[in-house]
Protein backbone atom coordinates (compact mmCIF):
# COMPACT_ATOMS: atom_id res chain seq x y z
CA UNK A 1 0.00 0.00 0.00
CA UNK A 2 2.83 2.40 0.79
CA UNK A 3 4.29 1.75 -2.67
CA UNK A 4 0.95 2.69 -4.24
CA UNK A 5 0.63 5.86 -2.15
CA UNK A 6 4.17 6.83 -3.10
CA UNK A 7 2.91 6.94 -6.70
CA UNK A 8 -0.54 8.49 -6.30
CA UNK A 9 0.06 10.93 -3.43
CA UNK A 10 2.60 13.14 -5.27
CA UNK A 11 0.18 13.38 -8.20
CA UNK A 12 -2.75 14.50 -6.08
CA UNK A 13 -0.58 16.72 -3.87
CA UNK A 14 0.28 18.73 -7.00
CA UNK A 15 -3.41 18.85 -7.95
CA UNK A 16 -4.22 20.04 -4.41
CA UNK A 17 -1.44 22.64 -4.62
CA UNK A 18 -2.97 24.05 -7.80
CA UNK A 19 -6.39 24.18 -6.15
CA UNK A 20 -5.14 25.86 -2.96
CA UNK A 21 -2.96 28.35 -4.85
CA UNK A 22 -5.88 29.41 -7.04
CA UNK A 23 -8.48 29.28 -4.27
CA UNK A 24 -6.49 31.66 -2.07
CA UNK A 25 -5.26 33.99 -4.79
CA UNK A 26 -1.62 33.02 -5.26
CA UNK A 27 -2.59 32.29 -8.86
CA UNK A 28 -5.64 33.52 -10.74
CA UNK A 29 -8.09 31.77 -13.03
CA UNK A 30 -6.40 33.59 -15.93
CA UNK A 31 -3.03 32.20 -14.83
CA UNK A 32 -4.46 28.68 -14.78
CA UNK A 33 -5.94 29.11 -18.26
CA UNK A 34 -2.60 30.37 -19.55
CA UNK A 35 -0.72 27.45 -18.01
CA UNK A 36 -3.26 25.01 -19.41
CA UNK A 37 -2.89 26.55 -22.86
CA UNK A 38 0.89 26.25 -22.65
CA UNK A 39 0.66 22.58 -21.69
CA UNK A 40 -1.90 21.74 -24.38
CA UNK A 41 -0.26 23.69 -27.20
CA UNK A 42 3.44 23.23 -26.47
CA UNK A 43 4.50 20.95 -23.60
CA UNK A 44 2.34 17.87 -24.29
CA UNK A 45 2.83 17.99 -28.10
CA UNK A 46 6.59 18.22 -27.47
CA UNK A 47 6.45 15.26 -25.09
CA UNK A 48 4.52 13.17 -27.61
CA UNK A 49 6.77 14.17 -30.50
CA UNK A 50 9.92 13.37 -28.53
CA UNK A 51 8.64 9.99 -27.34
CA UNK A 52 7.53 8.86 -30.78
CA UNK A 53 10.50 10.24 -32.71
CA UNK A 54 12.97 8.32 -30.51
CA UNK A 55 11.37 4.92 -31.09
CA UNK A 56 11.27 2.55 -34.09
CA UNK A 57 8.09 2.97 -36.10
CA UNK A 58 7.20 -0.70 -35.61
CA UNK A 59 7.03 -0.08 -31.87
CA UNK A 60 4.63 2.88 -32.08
CA UNK A 61 2.45 1.52 -34.91
CA UNK A 62 0.83 -0.80 -32.39
CA UNK A 63 -2.40 -1.92 -34.03
CA UNK A 64 -3.34 -4.22 -31.15
CA UNK A 65 -3.11 -1.40 -28.62
CA UNK A 66 -5.15 0.96 -30.80
CA UNK A 67 -7.79 -1.68 -31.45
CA UNK A 68 -8.17 -2.68 -27.79
CA UNK A 69 -8.35 0.86 -26.46
CA UNK A 70 -10.78 1.87 -29.21
CA UNK A 71 -13.04 -1.12 -28.55
CA UNK A 72 -13.05 -0.53 -24.79
CA UNK A 73 -13.71 3.20 -25.16
CA UNK A 74 -16.45 2.72 -27.75
CA UNK A 75 -18.09 0.04 -25.58
CA UNK A 76 -18.06 2.43 -22.61
CA UNK A 77 -19.48 5.19 -24.82
CA UNK A 78 -22.27 2.94 -26.13
CA UNK A 79 -23.33 1.75 -22.67
CA UNK A 80 -23.22 5.26 -21.19
CA UNK A 81 -25.13 6.67 -24.16
CA UNK A 82 -27.83 3.99 -23.87
CA UNK A 83 -28.03 4.59 -20.11
CA UNK A 84 -28.50 8.33 -20.64
CA UNK A 85 -31.11 7.76 -23.37
CA UNK A 86 -33.08 5.43 -21.12
CA UNK A 87 -32.87 7.89 -18.22
CA UNK A 88 -33.95 10.97 -20.20
CA UNK A 89 -34.91 10.23 -23.81
CA UNK A 90 -35.18 13.06 -26.29
CA UNK A 91 -32.07 15.16 -25.54
CA UNK A 92 -29.57 13.68 -27.97
CA UNK A 93 -26.93 16.38 -27.44
CA UNK A 94 -26.94 16.00 -23.65
CA UNK A 95 -26.84 12.21 -23.88
CA UNK A 96 -23.89 12.23 -26.30
CA UNK A 97 -22.07 14.76 -24.14
CA UNK A 98 -22.54 12.69 -20.99
CA UNK A 99 -21.41 9.53 -22.81
CA UNK A 100 -18.26 11.38 -23.84
CA UNK A 101 -17.51 12.07 -20.17
CA UNK A 102 -17.71 8.36 -19.45
CA UNK A 103 -15.40 7.26 -22.25
CA UNK A 104 -12.66 9.87 -22.78
CA UNK A 105 -9.86 10.32 -20.24
CA UNK A 106 -7.65 13.13 -19.04
CA UNK A 107 -4.77 11.12 -20.47
CA UNK A 108 -2.19 13.90 -20.65
CA UNK A 109 -2.83 15.83 -17.45
CA UNK A 110 -3.58 12.99 -14.99
CA UNK A 111 -3.04 9.61 -16.65
CA UNK A 112 0.46 10.24 -18.00
CA UNK A 113 2.15 11.36 -14.73
CA UNK A 114 0.82 8.24 -12.99
CA UNK A 115 1.65 5.88 -15.85
CA UNK A 116 5.16 7.34 -16.08
CA UNK A 117 5.83 6.48 -12.43
CA UNK A 118 4.43 2.96 -12.87
CA UNK A 119 5.79 1.80 -16.26
CA UNK A 120 8.45 4.38 -17.15
CA UNK A 121 9.20 5.49 -20.76
CA UNK A 122 6.55 3.25 -22.43
CA UNK A 123 3.95 5.51 -20.80
CA UNK A 124 4.64 8.20 -23.40
CA UNK A 125 4.05 5.85 -26.34
CA UNK A 126 0.86 4.61 -24.68
CA UNK A 127 -0.19 8.25 -24.18
CA UNK A 128 0.15 9.00 -27.88
CA UNK A 129 -1.84 5.90 -28.83
CA UNK A 130 -4.61 6.69 -26.34
CA UNK A 131 -4.79 10.29 -27.52
CA UNK A 132 -5.04 9.11 -31.11
CA UNK A 133 -8.09 7.02 -30.22
CA UNK A 134 -9.67 9.79 -28.14
CA UNK A 135 -9.07 12.61 -30.63
CA UNK A 136 -9.74 10.74 -33.86
CA UNK A 137 -12.58 8.39 -32.82
CA UNK A 138 -14.30 9.04 -29.48
CA UNK A 139 -14.46 12.85 -29.36
CA UNK A 140 -15.51 13.26 -33.05
CA UNK A 141 -18.21 10.59 -32.56
CA UNK A 142 -19.63 12.33 -29.50
CA UNK A 143 -19.52 15.80 -31.02
CA UNK A 144 -21.06 14.55 -34.28
CA UNK A 145 -24.02 13.11 -32.37
CA UNK A 146 -24.35 16.24 -30.25
CA UNK A 147 -24.05 18.64 -33.17
CA UNK A 148 -26.52 16.67 -35.29
CA UNK A 149 -29.21 17.47 -32.73
CA UNK A 150 -28.86 21.18 -33.45
CA UNK A 151 -28.06 21.02 -37.18
CA UNK A 152 -30.91 19.05 -38.69
CA UNK A 153 -30.16 20.49 -42.11
CA UNK A 154 -26.69 19.00 -42.25
CA UNK A 155 -25.81 15.37 -42.74
CA UNK A 156 -23.84 13.47 -40.09
CA UNK A 157 -20.89 12.96 -42.52
CA UNK A 158 -20.71 16.72 -43.16
CA UNK A 159 -20.71 17.46 -39.44
CA UNK A 160 -18.12 14.73 -38.84
CA UNK A 161 -15.88 16.12 -41.59
CA UNK A 162 -16.12 19.61 -40.09
CA UNK A 163 -15.14 18.30 -36.65
CA UNK A 164 -12.25 16.30 -38.09
CA UNK A 165 -11.03 19.44 -39.85
CA UNK A 166 -10.91 21.26 -36.52
CA UNK A 167 -9.17 18.33 -34.82
CA UNK A 168 -6.56 18.22 -37.58
CA UNK A 169 -5.38 21.61 -36.30
CA UNK A 170 -5.13 20.30 -32.74
CA UNK A 171 -1.48 20.61 -31.53
CA UNK A 172 -1.69 17.17 -29.91
CA UNK A 173 -2.69 15.54 -33.18
CA UNK A 174 0.05 17.47 -34.97
CA UNK A 175 2.57 16.24 -32.38
CA UNK A 176 1.47 12.64 -32.94
CA UNK A 177 1.70 13.00 -36.74
CA UNK A 178 5.12 14.68 -36.70
CA UNK A 179 6.51 12.21 -34.16
CA UNK A 180 5.29 9.24 -36.20
CA UNK A 181 6.75 10.79 -39.38
CA UNK A 182 10.12 11.32 -37.70
CA UNK A 183 10.12 7.74 -36.43
CA UNK A 184 9.22 6.34 -39.85
CA UNK A 185 11.79 8.43 -41.72
CA UNK A 186 14.59 8.06 -39.19
CA UNK A 187 15.29 11.80 -39.32
CA UNK A 188 17.15 13.13 -36.28
CA UNK A 189 16.65 16.71 -35.14
CA UNK A 190 19.71 18.93 -34.70
CA UNK A 191 20.88 18.88 -31.08
CA UNK A 192 19.82 22.46 -30.19
CA UNK A 193 16.29 21.87 -31.49
CA UNK A 194 16.01 18.48 -29.80
CA UNK A 195 17.09 19.96 -26.48
CA UNK A 196 14.46 22.68 -26.83
CA UNK A 197 11.81 20.02 -27.47
CA UNK A 198 13.10 18.05 -24.49
CA UNK A 199 12.85 21.09 -22.20
CA UNK A 200 9.26 21.67 -23.27
CA UNK A 201 8.44 18.00 -22.68
CA UNK A 202 9.89 18.06 -19.17
CA UNK A 203 7.57 20.94 -18.27
CA UNK A 204 4.41 18.96 -19.03
CA UNK A 205 3.92 16.77 -15.94
CA UNK A 206 3.92 19.15 -12.96
CA UNK A 207 2.29 22.02 -14.86
CA UNK A 208 -0.50 19.76 -16.10
CA UNK A 209 -1.34 18.58 -12.58
CA UNK A 210 -1.18 22.10 -11.12
CA UNK A 211 -3.54 23.26 -13.87
CA UNK A 212 -6.04 20.50 -13.11
CA UNK A 213 -6.18 21.63 -9.47
CA UNK A 214 -6.56 25.29 -10.37
CA UNK A 215 -9.35 24.56 -12.83
CA UNK A 216 -11.44 22.91 -10.07
CA UNK A 217 -11.80 26.18 -8.16
CA UNK A 218 -15.34 27.52 -8.40
CA UNK A 219 -16.92 24.29 -9.69
CA UNK A 220 -20.14 23.31 -7.91
CA UNK A 221 -22.06 20.05 -7.45
CA UNK A 222 -25.44 21.53 -6.61
CA UNK A 223 -28.52 20.76 -8.73
CA UNK A 224 -26.94 18.27 -11.09
CA UNK A 225 -25.93 15.47 -8.74
CA UNK A 226 -27.80 12.62 -10.43
CA UNK A 227 -26.58 13.32 -13.97
CA UNK A 228 -23.04 14.08 -12.79
CA UNK A 229 -22.95 10.91 -10.67
CA UNK A 230 -23.92 8.82 -13.70
CA UNK A 231 -21.05 10.32 -15.71
CA UNK A 232 -18.59 9.77 -12.85
CA UNK A 233 -19.60 6.11 -12.41
CA UNK A 234 -19.24 5.62 -16.14
CA UNK A 235 -15.79 7.17 -16.21
CA UNK A 236 -14.22 5.64 -13.09
CA UNK A 237 -15.86 2.20 -13.29
CA UNK A 238 -17.40 1.48 -16.70
CA UNK A 239 -14.52 2.74 -18.87
CA UNK A 240 -11.69 0.83 -17.13
CA UNK A 241 -13.84 -2.31 -16.93
CA UNK A 242 -14.64 -2.09 -20.65
CA UNK A 243 -10.96 -1.65 -21.51
CA UNK A 244 -10.03 -4.54 -19.21
CA UNK A 245 -12.58 -6.74 -20.99
CA UNK A 246 -11.18 -5.69 -24.38
CA UNK A 247 -7.67 -6.58 -23.20
CA UNK A 248 -8.68 -10.24 -23.02
CA UNK A 249 -8.66 -10.17 -26.84
CA UNK A 250 -4.90 -9.58 -26.92
CA UNK A 251 -3.21 -11.56 -24.12
CA UNK A 252 0.16 -11.16 -25.87
CA UNK A 253 0.20 -7.34 -25.59
CA UNK A 254 3.25 -6.02 -23.72
CA UNK A 255 2.53 -6.12 -19.94
CA UNK A 256 3.80 -2.57 -19.44
CA UNK A 257 1.51 -1.24 -22.15
CA UNK A 258 -1.41 -3.17 -20.63
CA UNK A 259 -0.79 -1.46 -17.30
CA UNK A 260 -0.50 1.94 -18.94
CA UNK A 261 -3.73 1.41 -20.88
CA UNK A 262 -5.68 0.57 -17.73
CA UNK A 263 -4.23 3.59 -15.93
CA UNK A 264 -5.27 5.91 -18.76
CA UNK A 265 -8.77 4.40 -18.83
CA UNK A 266 -9.04 4.90 -15.05
CA UNK A 267 -8.16 8.61 -15.17
CA UNK A 268 -10.99 11.15 -14.80
CA UNK A 269 -12.54 12.77 -17.86
CA UNK A 270 -10.62 15.24 -20.01
CA UNK A 271 -9.93 18.61 -18.38
CA UNK A 272 -11.82 20.64 -20.99
CA UNK A 273 -14.98 18.58 -20.46
CA UNK A 274 -17.01 21.43 -18.90
CA UNK A 275 -16.03 23.77 -21.74
CA UNK A 276 -17.30 21.29 -24.35
CA UNK A 277 -20.67 21.27 -22.60
CA UNK A 278 -21.38 24.98 -22.96
CA UNK A 279 -22.90 24.64 -26.42
CA UNK A 280 -25.38 22.06 -25.13
CA UNK A 281 -26.34 23.61 -21.78
CA UNK A 282 -24.37 20.93 -19.96
CA UNK A 283 -21.47 22.92 -18.51
CA UNK A 284 -22.73 22.62 -14.91
CA UNK A 285 -23.05 18.86 -15.19
CA UNK A 286 -19.61 18.70 -16.79
CA UNK A 287 -18.04 20.84 -14.06
CA UNK A 288 -19.61 18.82 -11.26
CA UNK A 289 -18.60 15.53 -12.87
CA UNK A 290 -15.03 16.69 -13.41
CA UNK A 291 -14.65 17.85 -9.81
CA UNK A 292 -16.11 14.66 -8.34
CA UNK A 293 -14.24 12.32 -10.68
CA UNK A 294 -10.90 14.03 -10.07
CA UNK A 295 -11.34 13.76 -6.29
CA UNK A 296 -12.59 10.17 -6.33
CA UNK A 297 -9.94 9.01 -8.80
CA UNK A 298 -7.38 9.17 -5.98
CA UNK A 299 -9.11 6.16 -4.45
CA UNK A 300 -10.03 4.32 -7.65
CA UNK A 301 -6.59 4.70 -9.24
CA UNK A 302 -4.89 3.72 -5.98
CA UNK A 303 -7.07 0.62 -5.87
CA UNK A 304 -6.17 -0.21 -9.47
CA UNK A 305 -2.45 0.07 -8.71
CA UNK A 306 -2.85 -2.36 -5.83
CA UNK A 307 -4.17 -4.91 -8.33
CA UNK A 308 -1.66 -4.31 -11.13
Amino acid sequence: MLDVLSITLPIFILIALGYVATRFGATSAADVRALGGFVLRFALPALIFKSLAQRPFAEIANGDYLLVYALGSLAAFAVAFAWARAWRPGDLAADAYQALGSSSSNSGFVGYPIALLVVGPPAAVALALCMAVENVIVIPLALTLAESAGHRGKSAPAIFAHILGRLARNPLIIGIALGAAASLSGIKLPTPIFRSVDMLALASGALALFTVGGSLVGLRLGGVVVDAARVVVGKLALHPLAVFAALTLTPHLDPQLRKAMLIYASAPMLGIYPLLGRSYGQEHIGAAALMAATALSFFTVSGLLLIL
